[in-house]
């Protein structure tokens, strides 16, 4: 199978190549997703190999015609994220049913991974966008702020503010070379 196949299409095929290509494809943004949020290297890449085991298990379910296969990669993320926070700790359960053991990062992937969720990365494709649009990103994507809250506090409605949040990060996908 070529490079060229979609996201999608790696995975709907059966085999181990197609999963381990769309793994290689957005391993480091995933690892970047948990630095950001979690500012623990280590537990980072405890969550991203919980996400990827929890994807590879799931992969028969993965629907295209639901959404793209980042956006539903990205969602088993936050659920991992969320379920660790809630809990304090890493869910250990999926990795013992798949028979995987922990992995210890090296000091290189280490430093690899808080580069990845520097926020100088975030902030370069940010600067790219709009004022409108970088400002309702930075808010309710970095600022973690509701729709509302936002909307309020610039004068308009949600809506617009909905539009200017997903044009934005529609740029900034663009800038990263993720098809949709």
């Amino acid at each position: 199978m070529a490079d060229t196949l979609t996201d999608e299409q790696l995975l709907g095929a059966a085999d181990a190549d197609s999963f381990a290509r769309f793994y290689r494809r957005h391993v480091d943004r995933v690892l970047g997703y948990f630095a950001r949020r979690t500012h623990d290297p280590e537990l980072a890449a405890d969550l991203c190999a919980e996400t990827f085991a929890a994807a590879l298990a799931a992969r028969p379910r993965y629907r295209p015609e639901r959404g793209a296969a980042v956006a539903w990669l990205f969602g088993i993320a936050a659920k991992k994220l969320a379920d660790a926070q809630r809990r304090g700790y890493v869910e250990q359960r999926a990795r013992r049913r798949l028979g995987m053991e922990r992995l210890e990062p090296t000091p290189d992937d280490l430093v690899r991974i808080e580069r990845l969720g520097a926020p100088g990365t975030v902030r370069v494709l940010l600067d790219g966008l709009p004022p409108e649009q970088r400002d309702a990103v930075a808010a309710r994507v970095l600022g973690e702020r509701s729709y509302a809250e936002i909307a309020a506090e610039l004068d308009v409605s949600q809506a617009v503010v909905r539009k200017r949040v997903s044009r934005g990060l529609a740029g900034m996908r663009q800038r990263l070379g993720v098809r949709r």
